[in-house]
């Protein structure tokens, strides 16, 4: 007798494409929904972009005071800046709403999400979607563009490829510790302070050279929460600088390797908090 053959003879689709595909639906939700009231949306992109400027503007009021701030001149201030500005408003944008995983935990409205049959982390992310995030990444890019006119940078080939491999390998960076911060929100639910400490915080440290930082903390920065791979140690690089702790010249290549290491262990945290969630009963 013959083989009677399959009735589905499809292949399953993966969990990350069904991943990406679910944000993407979601995603496009929020942005129909933004761009129904356009005024309103083009306001609040205006306050992200001029509430973002105000970092900027501090670092201008204290050259006006000062030459240098730890050694380092406002142009290249400047790029430490918009690199850091760039690829977190970037990672903002794409996962910016991972910090309400502890009041879905709370609340209990995470299990409307464990129901559907798409992954929770992608359902989590592109929640509340907010096209005005968009503000950040302009005024980060403008800084830039005003780093890369000032500069007199003996530019290589090499140097004009860590530009933007820069700004995704630090959006990718800052992305996986959005998820490890949300995944830590399973066992402390009101953790997401904690988690913008990382995030928030260490955007506005990377926006400083490293030289007015303890030792310690750059360290600390460098091989624990590695988010000097964002900006650091590939721009001083480019500035042809020496770096803020004794590591090899190579290092400042490795920004795609710290990614990826960085979500695998993301990954597993998110795994291992997700299944370790018990649902609030209510």
């Amino acid at each position: 007798m013959p083989e009677v053959p399959e009735a589905f003879p499809f292949p399953e689709r993966s969990r990350l494409r069904e991943g990406v595909r679910a944000y993407g639906l979601i995603m496009a939700m929020w942005v129909r929904s933004t761009m129904a009231y356009r005024a309103s949306f083009a306001m609040t992109l205006f306050g992200d972009f001029a509430v973002t400027a105000f970092d900027f503007a501090t670092i201008l009021l204290m050259f006006t005071h000062v030459d240098a701030l730890g050694g380092y001149t406002l142009p290249e201030i400047a790029l430490l800046y918009g690199l850091s500005a760039t690829a977190f408003g970037l990672c903002d944008l794409l996962l910016g709403s991972m910090d309400r995983v502890g009041r879905r935990v709370r609340d209990g409205t995470l299990d409307t999400l464990l129901v559907r049959p798409v992954p929770v982390l992608a359902q989590v992310a592109a929640d509340r979607f907010a096209l005005r995030r968009l503000g950040r990444i302009t005024q980060g890019l403008l800084v830039l563009g005003y780093a890369l006119v000032s500069l007199d940078i003996a530019w290589t080939p090499l140097k004009v490829l860590m530009l933007p491999m820069m700004v995704v390998s630090g959006a990718a960076i800052f992305g996986a510790v959005f998820v490890a911060g949300a995944a830590f929100q399973f066992v402390a639910q009101d953790a997401s302070e904690v988690q913008n400490s990382f995030t928030y915080g260490g955007t506005t440290l990377l926006q400083y050279p490293p030289t007015i930082f303890a030792k310690d903390l750059v360290r600390g920065v460098t091989f624990v929460v590695p988010l000097a791979f964002v900006s650091w140690l590939p721009a001083l690089y480019v500035l042809d600088r020496e770096y803020p702790v004794d590591l090899p010249e190579w290092v400042a290549f490795l920004p795609p390797l710290v990614a990826v290491a960085c979500w695998a262990l993301a990954g597993l945290a998110w795994r291992t908090g997700l299944r370790a969630y018990r649902s609030t009963g209510s």
